[in-house]
């Protein structure tokens, strides 16, 4: 891998490769600009100010909060009936967690926001799964150092 550019490979393995070697946030800039799902704005986004990165750890599904869904209250909110129907074919094609992209979370103010996988988590849920990867990323180094030190060493960590 090194130095080699990503070739659309998304997967838990390959991103803990890319951890491993120091270079987990240009997994994520790499991800956020390929494929279907590419989101260059948010990739953008996160490149105007410092940021420090966790990850890919297994969470519980439970631990996260959604950003975007059919639910009152959530910061996107969608149409109930697209919703399911995404989730659900999303949720067909699942069959192993180790092939799917990690979730991109923020941490804000100890809650963890998902920003990128929204609907692999409502799919995930939707298959019964309790669990998932995620990349965690803090907009403070001293949020990344309490959160590090409070939460992590219980948790299945990837690669840091």
């Amino acid at each position: 891998m090194g130095s080699q550019p990503i070739k659309a490979r998304f997967d838990v393995q390959t991103v803990q490769q890319f951890a491993r070697e120091g270079k987990l946030e240009e997994w994520v800039h790499t991800y956020l600009n390929a494929g279907h799902w590419a989101n260059p704005g948010f990739s953008d986004g996160l490149k105007l100010q410092e940021r420090w990165w966790i990850g890919p750890i297994e969470m519980e599904l439970t631990a996260l909060s959604r950003a975007v869904g059919p639910e009152a209250g959530m910061e996107y909110q969608v149409d109930k009936d697209s919703w399911h129907r995404r989730i659900d074919k999303m949720a067909q094609s699942m069959t192993d967690p180790l092939a799917i992209p990690p979730l991109i979370v923020e941490y804000r103010s100890g809650e963890l926001s998902v920003r990128d996988g929204n609907t692999r988590h409502g799919a995930m849920s939707l298959r019964g799964w309790s669990a998932c990867w995620v990349l965690i990323w803090y907009n403070s180094e001293e949020d990344y150092l309490h959160h590090r030190a409070q939460l992590l060493p219980a948790m299945r960590i990837g690669a840091q």
